[in-house]
């Protein structure tokens, strides 16, 4: 089967990965993949997710973490099915913010969910700078007012171009996976409300900061900063990977850096011989349901987002 028939079959695919499919790889009009966009509401995994839903807005019962998670429990992983991450993975559906389900849910979220660190409300955001981005992401995209987390955001910058969520310990150090987080709040930020000088500043400094080390090296050995930012994966969390991060770039509309090419060429090898590309890796940790066959199997959230890169970057 060609590669964008399998990423379009109607029996295996889904509407979330369908859209982005006509829109970004094929240049169909809008007529046409926004039809098929309003799907997400109402089948497949976004509507799927959307009836997990709890009756007061949160998933799970809480902000960032189940209500029944147990600290220092015997748990694996990090659970993934609290309101945080459900809203990200609707964001990466591409549910449509201006739908009844994504008003309803805005709505009671900003009434109901408060965040476990001090029961802050949800769309005030809470301490660390990893959430904080998720939720000025979140909240950009789904049209809530969340200038005052990027103001505390553009605070904490770190000397060195970007953020750490292990900053209030003391770490100087900018963080690869903190920084992404927060990235792509500032993107989402900026697209929702317009550019600021400020915004657009702490952008260019966290950029920089990726770029000098081509996306995924140490500057001061030249060896991977982590060998994990070489694993494709999905889906991404909070955790950075090159592909998460070329992506990011690709969303600016700017032309691709010369320093990216080690990690553009790292994707496009790893395409299998059948144009397809395999899932490397998923975060550990209890979820609502798999939106992949799993480790080392094609995975369409991969192929596409590797093919969508590729094609912004003259590398198809």
């Amino acid at each position: 089967m060609d590669v964008i028939d399998w990423l379009l079959d109607p029996a295996e695919s889904d509407p979330a990965i369908r859209w982005q499919v006509m829109r970004e790889l094929l240049d169909r009009p809008e007529a046409e993949w926004s039809a098929e966009r309003t799907k997400v509401e109402t089948d497949g995994w976004g509507a799927r997710l959307l009836a997990l839903e709890d009756e007061d807005g949160q998933w799970a019962g809480g902000a960032h973490f189940p209500h029944d998670y147990i600290w220092d429990g015997p748990e694996e992983g990090q659970p993934w099915t609290s309101t945080s991450h459900s809203l990200t993975q609707l964001r990466g559906f591409g549910l449509d913010p201006t739908s009844e389900s994504a008003r309803r849910a805005v709505r009671l979220i900003g009434e109901n969910c408060r965040w476990e660190y001090a029961a802050e409300p949800y769309w005030e955001g809470e301490v660390e700078p990893c959430i904080n981005g998720m939720t000025v992401a979140n909240g950009s995209y789904f049209g809530v007012d969340v200038s005052a987390i990027v103001d505390r955001l553009l605070g904490e910058r770190l000397d060195d171009g970007g953020w750490n969520c292990e900053a209030e310990a003391g770490s100087i150090r900018t963080s690869f996976d903190t920084t992404i987080n927060v990235l792509e709040g500032l993107q989402q930020y900026e697209r929702a409300t317009g550019e600021t000088a400020e915004v657009t500043e702490a952008r260019r400094t966290a950029e920089e900061f990726l770029l000098e080390r081509q996306l995924f090296l140490r500057l001061t050995t030249g060896e991977p900063a982590d060998d994990d930012f070489l694993l494709l994966r999905n889906p991404s969390r909070w955790q950075y990977d090159v592909l998460r991060a070329l992506d990011y770039f690709r969303r600016t509309g700017a032309a691709p850096d010369p320093r990216m090419r080690a990690a553009i060429d790292h994707v496009g090898a790893k395409r299998g011989s059948d144009g397809r590309w395999l899932l490397d890796k998923n975060p550990k940790g209890r979820i609502w349901f798999d939106v992949d066959d799993g480790p080392g199997l094609p995975s369409r959230w991969v192929t596409l987002r590797a093919m969508r890169v590729l094609r912004w970057a003259g590398a198809e």
